[in-house]
């Protein structure tokens, strides 16, 4: 038996690190590598080797109970929920880039694509480009959204609750967030998807660089090491790309860096609508909430249970509104 869960827990082990996860995986860590080595570069005078590893993985960071909330809340949800947040965002991808084919096609009588044969080179680089812009449009609103609906806010806190950067913070956010955030993806996509279907061909060429799109990104937005202590900045890019020092701020405690850089991979939403905040590369920031029960959300409870008492809290309150009780004016007293 003990030896039948080895083998199981070595084959999953052998296939996450092997082919395209593989790949993805490698490029994650070759970018956090280079990226600490950069990071190490810049800020220290006196270097050396051993002193290179202390910088990359402090120990006051890595041993942090919020890193190590972090961890337990990773495994827990890669065991609980393997299969379910990346196809849901391509299910309604699908599906409302269907209505919007079938929407366009009723309205203006055309059948079938309008080109045909092979999709052009020029078409897919189109595609994707749009793509990338339309899923980066449509986290911008929805992350904005979650800062200020507090129904929202309740799931999204627990992302915010992280008291250290460690990586795979990325991954601190509610299950129930993500589900949103993967149906909220199938809008705004779902109808840049369901025009270009119109203009394509082969709709399963589209797909599969649709999904394409997708993991290109999740890598162009460096999220690993946009959750860790590295202040990684792009320099004049910034006004164009947002660098992860840029996302650091976003999850300063100080109540000047509120509200900033909501931003995914462009900059340009923040500073079109008045959201943009530059750091100071000196700067030092402290992370996490200000709320009074902020260490509640350092445990497994924590992040998955009290965000879901505390939305319940806030529906209760919906139903429970009465009209406020209408007090007549007082009256002048009576001459006698």
């Amino acid at each position: 038996m003990i030896s039948d869960i080895v083998d199981l827990v070595v084959t999953k082990l052998v296939n996450a690190v092997s082919g395209e996860n593989g790949i993805t995986l490698l490029i994650l860590f070759s970018t956090a590598f280079i990226s600490a080595l950069v990071a190490y570069w810049r800020t220290v005078e006196d270097k050396s080797f051993g002193d290179f590893f202390s910088f990359a993985l402090p120990k006051e960071v890595i041993l942090h109970p919020s890193a190590r909330a972090d961890l337990l809340f990773y495994i827990t949800k890669r065991l609980l929920m393997p299969l379910l947040l990346i196809p849901t965002g391509v299910v309604f991808i699908a599906l409302v880039g269907y209505g919007t084919n079938q929407l366009i096609s009723w309205i203006f009588q055309i059948h079938g694509p309008l080109l045909e044969g092979p999709t052009p080179w020029w078409v897919l680089v189109l595609f994707t480009g749009s793509m990338l812009i339309a899923y980066d449009i449509s986290y911008y609103l929805y992350h904005v959204a979650q800062h200020k609906v507090p129904f929202l806010w309740e799931l999204h806190k627990v992302h915010h609750s992280a008291e250290v950067l460690v990586g795979i913070t990325k991954d601190r956010v509610h299950p129930l967030d993500d589900l949103m955030n993967r149906v909220w993806d199938g809008v705004i996509p779902g109808i840049c998807f369901g025009v270009w279907s119109i203009i394509a061909l082969d709709p399963v060429e589209l797909t599969v660089f649709g999904i394409n799109v997708y993991a290109m990104r999740n890598l162009l937005m460096m999220d690993f090491v946009r959750h860790t202590h590295y202040k990684i900045s792009f320099g004049p890019l910034d006004n164009y790309i947002l660098s992860p020092h840029w996302h650091q701020l976003h999850h300063s405690a100080d109540p000047r860096h509120y509200d900033k850089n909501f931003g995914l991979l462009l900059s340009i939403w923040d500073r079109m609508f008045g959201t943009a905040y530059v750091p100071d590369p000196n700067e030092e920031m402290k992370f996490g909430l200000l709320d009074r029960d902020k260490d509640d959300y350092q445990s497994l409870f924590g992040l998955y249970l009290l965000p879901l008492k505390k939305m319940a809290g806030h529906v209760a309150r919906w139903f429970g509104r009465r009209p406020a009780p209408i007090t007549p004016p007082p009256t002048e007293p009576t001459q006698p």
